[in-house]
């Protein structure tokens, strides 16, 4: 003897008994969907109608889907870090000219920048690496200004005033 089911209609109304071939018409009918309520009878539970195997066949594109993998999270680029941090002790010791400083924060700066725009699905920090490239480029400027305006002593302690 073929199993007696129930379902539960989008209406919220229970329907049954009824066969499996009156199950499979309205799945036909689109009035159920995998996730619609079912009681097999003799079974301790409901379940959904697309997790029995006598009916996954019957929906559009076969057995139930699956979960798709979740994406791996994004880290911060470890050059925009660096660039970010270059770029601050540039500043911090304007007194050498902030060199190597400014230009170890332009470079590892740029360096982040490509990477991110490479890899967007893991890297972020694309902040902190336009910062970082904006204090290293403002501290060469700097040093570019106190040379050309004809004032070093601006900028490098020489002892001269």
């Amino acid at each position: 003897m073929s199993a007696i089911y129930k379902v539960i209609g989008e209406d919220g109304k229970e329907y049954g008994p009824v066969t499996a071939e009156q199950i499979r018409q309205w799945i036909r009918e689109n009035r159920l969907e995998r996730r619609s309520p079912i009681f097999v009878e003799g079974a301790n539970d409901w379940n959904f109608v697309g997790l029995l195997p006598e009916f996954s066949g019957c929906f559009a594109g076969g057995a139930p889907q699956t979960i798709a993998p979740v994406a791996p999270r994004r880290k911060t680029n470890s050059f925009a870090t660096a660039g970010l941090l270059f770029g601050i002790l540039s500043l911090a010791f304007c007194c050498c000219g902030g060199l190597p400083f400014n230009i170890l924060g332009l470079i590892f700066s740029i360096v982040a920048l490509v990477q991110i725009s490479e890899y967007p699905e893991l890297y972020e920090g694309r902040v902190l690496a336009i910062v970082g490239l904006v204090l290293s480029a403002a501290s060469i400027l700097f040093v570019l200004y106190a040379l050309v305006s004809g004032h070093p002593q601006i900028y490098f302690n020489t002892g001269h005033f």
